[in-house]
Protein backbone atom coordinates (compact mmCIF):
# COMPACT_ATOMS: atom_id res chain seq x y z
CA UNK A 1 0.00 0.00 0.00
CA UNK A 2 3.03 2.13 0.59
CA UNK A 3 4.81 1.24 -2.34
CA UNK A 4 1.40 2.26 -4.34
CA UNK A 5 1.07 5.52 -3.20
CA UNK A 6 4.93 6.13 -3.30
CA UNK A 7 5.39 4.97 -7.18
CA UNK A 8 2.64 7.60 -7.88
CA UNK A 9 3.95 10.31 -5.76
CA UNK A 10 7.03 9.44 -8.43
CA UNK A 11 4.69 9.58 -11.60
CA UNK A 12 3.25 13.05 -10.82
CA UNK A 13 6.96 14.29 -9.16
CA UNK A 14 10.13 13.04 -9.46
CA UNK A 15 12.20 15.72 -7.12
CA UNK A 16 9.69 17.00 -4.52
CA UNK A 17 10.51 19.51 -2.09
CA UNK A 18 10.49 19.37 1.18
CA UNK A 19 6.95 20.34 2.13
CA UNK A 20 5.75 17.56 -0.66
CA UNK A 21 7.86 14.93 1.19
CA UNK A 22 6.54 15.86 4.80
CA UNK A 23 3.19 15.47 2.92
CA UNK A 24 4.13 12.56 1.29
CA UNK A 25 5.86 11.38 4.55
CA UNK A 26 2.27 12.50 6.66
CA UNK A 27 0.22 10.33 3.92
CA UNK A 28 2.16 7.23 4.07
CA UNK A 29 3.23 6.89 7.91
CA UNK A 30 6.82 7.17 7.71
CA UNK A 31 9.75 9.93 8.30
CA UNK A 32 9.97 12.73 5.62
CA UNK A 33 14.36 11.24 5.58
CA UNK A 34 12.93 7.74 4.37
CA UNK A 35 10.79 9.39 2.08
CA UNK A 36 13.82 11.70 0.76
CA UNK A 37 16.05 8.16 1.10
CA UNK A 38 13.08 6.63 -1.38
CA UNK A 39 13.29 9.12 -4.07
CA UNK A 40 16.62 9.35 -4.34
CA UNK A 41 16.93 5.85 -4.95
CA UNK A 42 14.01 5.62 -7.18
CA UNK A 43 15.48 8.10 -9.36
CA UNK A 44 18.67 6.03 -9.63
CA UNK A 45 16.59 2.51 -10.34
CA UNK A 46 14.57 4.94 -13.80
CA UNK A 47 18.04 6.32 -14.66
CA UNK A 48 19.52 2.88 -14.74
CA UNK A 49 15.91 1.17 -16.65
CA UNK A 50 16.24 4.67 -19.27
CA UNK A 51 19.84 3.76 -19.86
CA UNK A 52 19.06 0.21 -20.47
CA UNK A 53 16.56 0.56 -22.86
CA UNK A 54 18.68 3.36 -24.66
CA UNK A 55 21.41 0.51 -25.26
CA UNK A 56 18.56 -1.94 -26.28
CA UNK A 57 17.11 -0.06 -28.78
CA UNK A 58 20.61 0.16 -30.00
CA UNK A 59 21.11 -3.76 -30.23
CA UNK A 60 18.20 -4.10 -32.23
CA UNK A 61 17.62 -1.10 -34.68
CA UNK A 62 13.77 -0.71 -35.60
CA UNK A 63 13.82 -1.53 -39.59
CA UNK A 64 12.68 1.59 -41.81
Amino acid sequence: EQLGELEKMFQEDQYPDREKRREIAAVVGVAPKCILVWFQNRRAKWRKLQKSNIKGNRKYPASS
